[in-house]
């Protein structure tokens, strides 16, 4: 693909992600910035544009894609769409910078694949912990032997339910599989094997038990797993999204010859180092957009100056293991 000298961003989808989440972060960095934006609703998409001084706004994906002054793509909008706009703009010649998880399950992944290596446009996917310091500083312990011979990787998110999973009138599309492929778990778990794929490489085998034990709604609500990365670690989670507010619990811990690292995937706090007879803490801060970093090599890479740590290649691996740990589900209730 021709270097782009100035990134000219086009979202589809300007929802709440898009606010201060990744929005803003097209604008900060250097050599980018948001110049259309496009709802299904019109109402929204104009109101979005300006309070956020975009020039212009669409309520039609088209027309955004083929609008001559945009020159990428930022596809945000709920997963059921992800690789038909993804697909659409590759198809344009413009590269796409698509949420998280990458598409509803691993065969549109690898759609959206095919179609970059067919168009030669670059693919890119929000897993934005992979450039943020808490999650680098962890890379870093492990890269330097700070606990010997990684060995073991459990994984635990267990989160109380929300209200609003109990009435099918006020539940979200995360629970809809139709939309989101799964349920919490495609969307919360998702950032948890992206990190560990970073961290270790790809999962070369799993094996996993999908339920819905509350019955608030169709997608499953409570998941267990052990793993295997090509690498040689072993790894288990558990995950559970309909609990006790007392026993909600995020946390990966690995256990090395030598020592142990713990800290959490959602709650911004300390990375725990133990060694011996010492721990040691180490604290970090977020950038003010939390996809900025991430969005800064998007661009970088666009213009030819770096490489993006998270890919379609990388982030499709991840679909393809939250599909194989949900497979029996899915196939019972379909």
């Amino acid at each position: 693909m021709k270097k782009i000298d100035e990134v000219r961003w086009g979202i589809i989808g300007c929802g709440d992600v898009t606010e201060k989440k990744s929005g803003p972060a097209f604008d900060k960095v250097p050599h980018s910035s948001r110049v259309a934006v496009m709802r299904r609703d019109a109402q929204k998409a104009a109101d979005y544009a300006a309070r956020h001084q975009v020039a212009k706004w669409y309520s039609d994906a088209a027309e955004l894609i083929r609008d001559s002054a945009v020159n990428a793509v930022y596809v945000a909008t709920p997963p059921d769409t992800h690789a038909a706009y993804a697909i659409a703009a590759m198809r344009a010649g413009k590269p796409v910078y698509v949420e998280k998880p990458m598409a509803r399950n691993h065969a549109e992944c690898l759609e959206m694949l095919k179609t970059s290596e067919e168009t030669g446009m670059p693919l890119f996917v929000a897993y934005y912990r992979r450039t943020l310091p808490a999650f680098l500083r962890v890379r870093e312990l492990v890269g330097n032997g700070e606990i010997g011979q990684p060995l073991n990787v459990l994984v635990k998110l267990h989160l109380a339910y929300g209200e609003r999973d109990k009435y099918p009138e006020q539940q979200t599309w995360h629970t809809q599989p139709a939309i989101s492929g799964g349920g919490h778990f495609f969307d919360l778990a998702s950032h948890q094997f992206d990190y560990l794929d970073f961290l270790f490489g790809p999962i070369a085998e799993v094996h996993g038990t999908a339920v819905n034990r509350a019955g608030y709604y169709e997608a499953e609500d409570t998941v267990t797993a052990t793993f295997r990365f090509a690498s040689g670690v072993a790894g288990h989670g558990s995950w559970c999204f309909v609990g006790p507010k007392d026993a909600e619990e995020d946390l990966i811990e690995i256990t090395g010859t030598e020592g142990r690292i713990r800290f959490s995937c959602f709650r911004q706090g300390e990375v725990e180092l133990t060694r011996a007879d010492r721990t040691s803490r180490f604290t970090f801060a977020n950038p003010e957009n939390i996809s900025h970093h991430l969005v800064e090599q998007v661009v970088q890479a666009l213009r030819g100056e770096g490489a993006c740590v998270s890919t379609g290649e990388s982030a499709a691996r991840t679909s393809r293991v939250l599909d194989q740990i949900t497979a029996g589900y899915y196939h019972n209730i379909r």
